[in-house]
């Protein structure tokens, strides 16, 4: 009976640690075989990131399309503002005819824009997202979709060198427009 009451206070204490940790908000699910990682080298350092693609498989498949193709190598982070997001991409290789993918928002995916998030960037179309993309410099609930709201499709986090991040976002800018932008050397997946 004894172990019965401390098997029960066990299970109790798990259940509230449980209910505190959902009360705190969303967190990135734990690091799944199926997550792929890639290394976004740029000429300040190297940021590590690990996409979802069971959560968010569309987005997931063309983010690695143009990594595969080498398309971000050359590109830049050109926009930052800081406390929000750093936005790159390869601007002269981006062409009008890129197609842009259907949207994998939070209400689907489960993935938000918390801290470190890497989301699609794009127009007020939900559905234009193509090759740029941002990082979250602190939590965006307010890229999150909600009842009759489109949201902006996470797919990842980063797990490595959020400095850098944070850095980015706080260099010198001319309406969100880096006056130096930060140079991707490349963005390949980490094996």
């Amino acid at each position: 009976m004894v172990m019965q009451r401390s098997s029960f206070a066990a299970q109790l204490a798990i259940v509230l640690t449980l209910s505190a940790a959902l009360a705190a908000g969303p967190v990135p699910a734990r690091a799944a075989s199926s997550d792929v990682k890639i290394a976004i080298v740029t000429n300040l350092g190297t940021i590590d990131v690990v996409l979802d693609p069971v959560h968010a498989p569309g987005t997931v498949k063309n983010f690695l399309y143009y990594v595969d193709h080498k398309f971000f190598n050359g590109g830049t982070f050109f926009r930052a503002i800081p406390g929000f997001v750093i936005q790159g991409g390869n601007k002269t290789k981006e062409k009008p005819s890129d197609p842009g993918i259907p949207l994998e928002d939070d209400t689907k995916t489960g993935l938000h824009n918390i801290d470190g998030a890497i989301s699609m960037a794009r127009t007020s179309d939900p559905n234009s997202a193509t090759t740029e993309f941002f990082i979250c410099d602190g939590a965006q609930p307010n890229l999150d979709g909600a009842a009759g709201k489109s949201g902006y499709a996470a797919f990842g986090y980063v797990t490595k060198n959020m400095e850098l991040v944070r850095k980015i976002a706080r260099m010198p800018a001319e309406s969100e427009m880096l006056l130096t932008p930060v140079k991707i050397i490349s963005i390949s997946r980490i094996h």
